[in-house]
C-alpha cells in the first residue's frame, strides 16, 4: 500500500518562479520528492500564494490562514502518513507585525490542526514535519518584495528556524531546516531557485525515508 504524503505551504511550495510563472513538475519540490521516493509513495501538492500560518489577508484577499483551510483539506486527502508544512514567510510581512515567537506560536496552532483533522488508516494522527522555510536574503530592500515585507523580514525569518526548532520539541514532532539546501533566488531574495526546489526534494526523500 502507498505511503501518503501531504505536502502543505506556500508559494515555495507551488512553486513559484522568481521571475514569474511556475516550476514544471519535475522541479517543484514536492512533485520531485514524488518522483525520487517512487510508486510506493503518493505525495499531494497543497502550496497557495501568500499562506499564512493563522492569518487571512487584509490586503491580498482570504484563504491565506493555513488553520482555516486546513480541516477541509486534510480530510479530503486523508488517509495521510505524513504531512510535510514549510510555512512562515508570509507571516514576516511588514503589515502583520510579528515576532519570530509569535510565528512560532501560529505554527503550533497549525500543527494541532493537522493532529485535529488529520488520520492515516487506523484514524491516528499522521507523522507531522515542521519545515523551517529558507531565510529572507539580505538583498530583500533592494527587490520588488522590499515594500510588502520591510527591512525587519530578514532578521525574523532568519531567526525562525530556531523557534521552529523549539516548536517542533514542544509539540514532539520532526523537524527539518531547509536552509542548507533550498538555495533563494537574489533577483527577489524570497523564492527559491529551480535548484533549490531540487535540493530540497533529494534532502526530504531522505527524511521521508527514515
Amino acid at each position: 500500500m502507498q505511503k501518503r504524503i501531504l505536502c502543505f505551504g506556500d508559494s515555495n511550495t507551488w512553486g513559484y518562479i522568481p521571475t514569474g510563472g511556475r516550476y514544471d513538475e519535475h522541479t517543484r519540490w514536492p512533485m520531485r520528492l514524488g518522483e525520487l521516493l517512487g510508486p510506493g509513495y503518493a505525495v499531494i501538492e497543497e502550496g497557495f500564494h501568500g499562506r499564512t500560518c493563522v492569518m487571512d489577508d487584509p490586503v491580498e484577499g482570504g484563504f491565506k490562514s493555513a488553520v482555516r483551510y486546513l480541516p477541509p483539506c486534510l480530510m479530503s486527502h486523508n488517509p495521510l502518513d505524513q504531512v510535510l508544512v514549510m510555512l512562515g514567510s508570509n507571516d514576516a510581512k511588514r503589515r502583520f507585525g510579528l515576532t519570530p515567537m509569535t510565528i512560532g506560536q501560529s505554527m503550533a496552532q497549525v500543527v494541532r490542526t493537522i493532529k485535529s483533522y488529520g488520520a492515516d488508516e487506523l484514524g491516528n494522527p499522521p507523522h507531522i514535519v515542521i519545515i523551517a522555510p529558507p531565510p529572507f536574503l539580505d538583498n530583500l530592500m533592494e527587490t520588488r518584495h522590499a515594500e510588502c515585507f520591510g527591512e525587519q523580514a530578514i532578521a525574523v525569518t532568519r531567526d525562525l528556524v530556531p523557534e521552529l526548532r523549539r516548536v517542533s520539541k514542544l509539540l514532539r514532532v520532526d523537524f527539518f531546516d531547509a536552509t542548507p539546501c533550498a538555495e533563494v533566488s537574489r533577483i527577489d531574495a524570497v523564492h527559491m531557485t529551480a535548484n533549490g526546489h531540487l535540493r530540497l526534494a533529494e534532502a526530504l526523500a531522505e527524511k521521508v525515508r527514515q
